[in-house]
């Protein structure tokens, strides 16, 4: 009897191991491994009427052990104006461009299958016909594309945002200054952000040519996430526990008041600090102190914008805050030599410095960007310089 309750024990101790080895296999086992690579994107206006929108986005594959097979993949565009689109149309044309198939005339998307450490490119081309073409602002490219393998089907959308217009510099008679307290501010419009843009070239191009030595150059916190593509879209975003638990305790006006918004931060601290953060909120609330919530879960809490935080098409999207602003600063004032610093700016009049080139900045800062000149709607005026009195 000894024997074969012996035996049962070791028959189940083997399937426990078994099942065990097989769930730490399945979780370490990411089910879509594939890395997206942002392409330039060129846009023809050689006929008014028929804008052609060029563009290349290539999935990696940086697995040593895994294949990946991506059997579908189309895309859709939104068009972002001023003005009415309901008169313009548009066709998209997907070219696949692997290395070692080449593409079918009728432009079809075949299962390919992406071998490891290896990665296949796709071309798109927008056509944009209709008769008031020159009132577009920016057209946001939607690539969804199926990922099939071990943890079956995976939806995965890239978001590409290119913009169409570029503001060109103003004569300095033209520039609308504004006076504050200890000097001036002049909110500089920008083109659309996106991923493709480096904050120093952004100075050069719309800064540097209004620029005087001692002037000190701002840009928001959102817009320097958003260039260094740190926002997501709720549909990637699979809110767990802790998120859908803690959110309920926050203020509608909250960029953490939905589980999408708080999963984003769990995502980054991790679920066990955000619920520590929660509770520790909690009590110091009892004994009179709030914001106990945002230092307790660090500093990436205060930043996260939610939907509608930000001007569209974020407006769709998560936000962010950005990563290494001293160092974005820094390399401001090395090749542009304008003092720098990157903010969080509302209607409220709070003002956060996130960096500075100099903390001797900082009062001046707070003070002179205390009415918020860049705005908190769709301005589009993300970089704001500021001259002091002399």
């Amino acid at each position: 009897m000894n024997l074969v309750v012996g035996g049962v024990a070791l028959i189940v101790a083997l399937v426990i191991l078994i099942w065990l080895g097989l769930e730490l296999k399945y979780a370490r086992r990411p089910g879509f491994p594939l890395e997206v690579i942002r392409g330039n994107w060129d846009l023809d206006r050689t006929q008014p009427e028929h804008y052609v929108l060029t563009g290349e986005m290539g999935l990696s594959n940086p697995r040593l052990d895994l294949e990946v097979m991506v059997p579908e993949l189309t895309a859709a565009v939104t068009l972002l104006s001023k003005q009415s689109v309901a008169a313009i149309a548009h066709r998209v044309t997907i070219t696949p461009a692997h290395p070692d198939a080449a593409a079918r005339a009728d432009c079809y998307w075949f299962a390919y299958i992406v071998k490891t450490c290896q990665q296949t490119q796709v071309k798109l081309q927008i056509d944009l016909t209709g008769p008031d073409l020159a009132a577009l602002q920016a057209a946001w490219v939607r690539v969804n594309y199926v990922v099939y393998g071990p943890k079956g089907r995976t939806h995965r959308t890239h978001h590409e945002v290119v913009p169409f217009v570029f503001p060109q510099p103003q004569p300095q008679e033209a520039l609308a200054w504004r006076s504050v307290e200890q000097g001036a501010v002049l909110p500089i419009r920008t083109h659309l952000l996106n991923p493709l843009d480096q904050p120093v070239e952004i100075v050069k191009r719309y800064v540097v040519p209004y620029a005087r030595p001692g002037d000190v150059v701002t840009i928001g916190e959102t817009p320097i996430a958003i260039m260094q593509g740190r926002w997501r879209h709720p549909s990637e975003i699979q809110p767990g526990w802790v998120a859908t638990r803690v959110c309920q305790f926050f203020l509608p006006t909250s960029s953490l008041a939905t589980a999408c918004g708080m999963q984003t931060l769990v995502d980054i601290v991790g679920p066990t600090r955000v619920l520590l953060a929660f509770l520790g909120g909690a009590i110091a609330k009892v004994f009179g102190h709030a914001g106990g919530f945002y230092q307790l879960a660090g500093e990436e809490a205060r930043l996260i914008d939610d939907v509608t935080g930000t001007l569209p098409p974020y407006d769709q999207f998560v936000v962010l805050g950005p990563v290494n602003p001293q160092q974005v600063v820094d390399q401001i004032r090395q090749e542009t030599g304008l003092a720098a610093a990157i903010v969080d700016v509302n209607d409220l009049k709070a003002v956060k410095v996130l960096a500075a080139t100099s903390e001797d900045l900082i009062p001046f800062l707070i003070t002179a960007l205390r009415a918020n000149p860049a705005g908190n709607a769709d301005e589009q005026t993300p970089v704001v310089l500021i001259r002091p009195k002399a």
